[in-house]
Formats: structure tokens, C-alpha cells, sequence
């Protein structure tokens, strides 16, 4: 056994299906919220375009991806943060997001040299740490707080500790909380990293999906300027496409290539109808509206819901997530366990890390009628 997984802390999504298994055998129905997985169905010009593209003879994608697949990427990144990147060199293909976060690090970070470290916030997405493992390196988690808007911010980390650095990730719209930055935000982070010679790697999955129509698209690290930086997008939450795990990384050229250099060692692609599915999606913005209003109608019913019952929620800006905090005389896991109690799944804030304890997620995926009768059941 690879002796990392000694000291990795379960993943917490499998703790929850472990726990939802043992319910459903029981037979008692559950309001679900705790995994992003959508349950509207995927939009039928995208499996259209899957079913499609299914090939008589299965052959290897390529690590690449298709020249349509990045064309329409670099069309999408045009229309969407208004910046021109080079879809032959500054655009990659992923399955999904999770395995290009998991991965990035083996690739950029050397363990036996002075730049060892890797920058992630907490709450956070647990596979920033998980990647950071597995590559040998040396974790630095920094505390988010709500006072400061869940924010991770360079400026205020010791010198000593970003000359070590190797990689810093950012997240935002952010996962837990749903917390949102501005184009300033990035140009900051951008300029420390520079100082410093940092990899900024921005997980951006979230970047279409806000509960306030009326509020300004999200801003991207692609729009920060020159240095070294990646961002990690997805199909899954945009477009619908948990299952069929697709994504793009894109980036300043160098990195880019580098990435590309690693990942050709360990055979990551896409299969040519996945790519055709993801290629439709990145074309078309109506259905991300259409999804955006669903996803919204369900946080708004959640939120007003929870405040009525003493809760306080923090405001997202977007994602998929509503974060709130756990009532008096509770912890985060003693909570969850009250509302699996009334058949309702959400997820404890330590599941996110030391930064999430006092506070508990719910991913809006329920149908509109189980968010009410999640409500009406709720265990204060």
C-alpha cells in the first residue's frame, strides 16, 4: 500500500454514500443533499451529440483532445472573460476537474527542492490537499473566515512560507461556501505569485453558476495578466455532465506545455463522443441560464427556510452550495447526525477541513418539492 494513504483522511463523499447505503436498505427515502450531483437531466442537444459521435471502432483518444474540441473552448473563453488564448497551445482537455486538480501538483511541484510547498485554503475541496500528498509535498492550509469574505489571501501569509511555495490553488465561486471575488482579487494573488516565482492554480468549476441573476458573471484568473497560472473548468455542474467527467485546463503556454509533457506519461483523454458532447456544451450558453434559474429557485427556497429556523447562511454569490452554520449547543457532525435522523443527507463543514467546523453545506440538487419537504422536516 502506497503509505500516503496511511495519513489521508477518508474522502468524505464516501463516508456519505456509506451512510446513505445503510438508509436506502432500510428502505426510508432521503432528501439528499450532500454530493453536487445534479438531478435535472443533462440537456438533450448534449447527449444528442454523444449518441452521435459513438464511433464504430473504439480507438485511444489523444491527450490533446480534438482541434474542434479546443477551437470551441477558445471561443467560449472569448465570449465568456473576453481573452484570446491559442487553442494548440494554451488549452487541454481533463476528465472533469478532479483529476486535473489531483494531478497538477505531480507535475509542477519537486519535492527535494526548496519550492516544495502547496497553498490551499480551508473550508476547501479536500483533493487540493490529496494531490498536494501524493506529489510528496509540504502542505500549507491557511483559514478561511467568513469575516474576511472566505478569501484566501497571499498578502497575508509569512515570506518565509512563500518562498517555499510551489503551487498556490484558489477556488472561487468557492466551494463550500459559495463565496465570490472580484477581477482584483485575482490581479493581487497574480502579482504576489509573480513576486515569487508560484504556480497560481484557480479551480474555476464553478465560474457560470450564480444564484443572482441580476449579479456580474464571475471574473477569471485568465484575466489577471501575465505569469504562471492554470485554471481548471468543468462540464459537471455547468452543463450537466457529472457522468460523463469532462473539462478543460487552460493556461500561460509554458505551463501548459508542461502539464501536457506529464500528462502523455499516464494516458489522461477523452473518448472522441465525450469530447462531442463537451464540445456542443461549450458552445451554448441558454442552457447554462436555464440550469442557473432551477439551481436558484432551490437556494432561495433553502435559504429564507433555514433563516426562518434560526440559521445564519452566509450569501453565496454561486456554485451549487448553500453554507450555513450549525444552530447553538450543536457541532457539525452532531448536526448532520440530528438531520440523519429525519432522513435528511447534508454535509458537516469539517468535511471541508478545520475551517468548516461550526458550519454544514447543502448542495441544491433536490428537486424544488424535496428541498420543502426537507424543510418541513428539519430538526429545529
Amino acid at each position: 500500500m502506497n503509505p500516503t494513504l496511511l495519513g489521508l483522511q477518508p474522502y468524505p463523499m464516501v463516508e456519505l454514500q456509506k451512510r446513505k447505503a445503510e438508509l436506502k436498505k432500510k428502505g426510508i427515502p432521503l432528501y439528499d443533499f450532500g454530493t453536487g450531483d445534479p438531478v435535472e437531466p443533462t440537456p438533450e442537444f448534449i447527449r444528442h451529440a454523444f449518441r452521435e459521435s459513438v464511433p464504430d471502432i473504439s480507438q485511444y483518444p489523444t491527450i490533446a483532445g480534438g482541434s474542434m474540441f479546443r477551437e470551441t473552448v477558445a471561443a467560449y473563453i472569448q465570449r465568456r472573460f473576453a481573452v484570446g488564448l491559442n487553442p494548440d497551445t494554451d488549452i487541454l482537455p481533463s476528465a472533469g476537474s478532479k483529476e486535473a486538480v489531483f494531478h497538477l501538483p505531480m507535475a509542477f511541484l519537486d519535492p527535494n527542492s526548496p519550492k516544495d510547498t502547496v497553498v490551499y485554503g480551508s473550508p476547501g475541496y479536500p483533493v487540493y490537499e490529496a494531490g498536494t500528498l501524493f506529489a510528496n509535498g509540504q502542505r500549507h492550509c491557511v483559514t478561511l473566515t467568513a469575516e474576511q469574505g472566505f478569501r484566501l489571501e497571499l498578502e497575508d501569509i509569512d515570506p518565509e512560507v512563500l518562498k517555499r511555495t510551489a503551487i498556490v490553488w484558489i477556488n472561487y465561486p468557492h466551494n463550500p461556501t459559495g463565496a465570490g471575488v472580484d477581477l482584483h482579487y485575482f490581479k493581487r494573488q497574480m502579482a504576489i505569485c509573480n513576486a515569487y516565482d508560484i504556480l497560481l492554480a484557480s479551480d474555476e468549476c464553478y465560474a457560470d453558476m450564480r444564484f443572482h441573476e441580476d449579479s456580474d458573471p464571475h471574473p477569471s484568473l485568465l484575466q489577471a495578466g501575465n505569469g504562471k497560472y492554470l485554471v481548471v473548468h468543468s462540464c459537471s455542474k455547468r452543463s450537466g455532465m457529472t457522468g460523463y467527467r469532462s473539462g478543460f485546463i487552460a493556461g500561460d503556454t509554458t505551463s501548459i506545455a508542461t502539464y501536457k509533457r506529464w500528462r502523455a506519461a499516464m494516458g489522461v483523454g477523452s473518448s472522441i463522443m465525450v469530447e462531442a458532447a463537451a464540445t456542443a456544451a461549450w458552445s451554448d450558453d441558454q442552457h447554462v441560464q436555464q440550469r442557473r434559474a432551477i439551481f436558484s429557485a432551490k437556494y432561495n427556497l433553502l435559504r429564507q427556510g433555514l433563516q426562518q429556523r434560526g440559521h445564519r447562511v452566509l450569501d453565496s454569490y454561486g456554485g451549487l452550495y448553500l453554507w450555513a452554520q450549525v444552530p447553538e449547543g450543536f457541532t457539525s457532525t452532531s448536526f448532520a447526525e440530528s438531520c440523519l435522523e429525519q432522513s435528511i443527507v447534508i454535509s458537516p463543514g469539517g468535511f471541508f477541513g478545520p475551517g468548516g467546523d461550526g458550519w454544514f453545506r447543502l448542495a441544491v440538487v433536490p428537486t424544488l418539492e424535496d428541498c420543502q419537504k426537507a424543510l418541513d422536516r428539519w430538526p429545529i
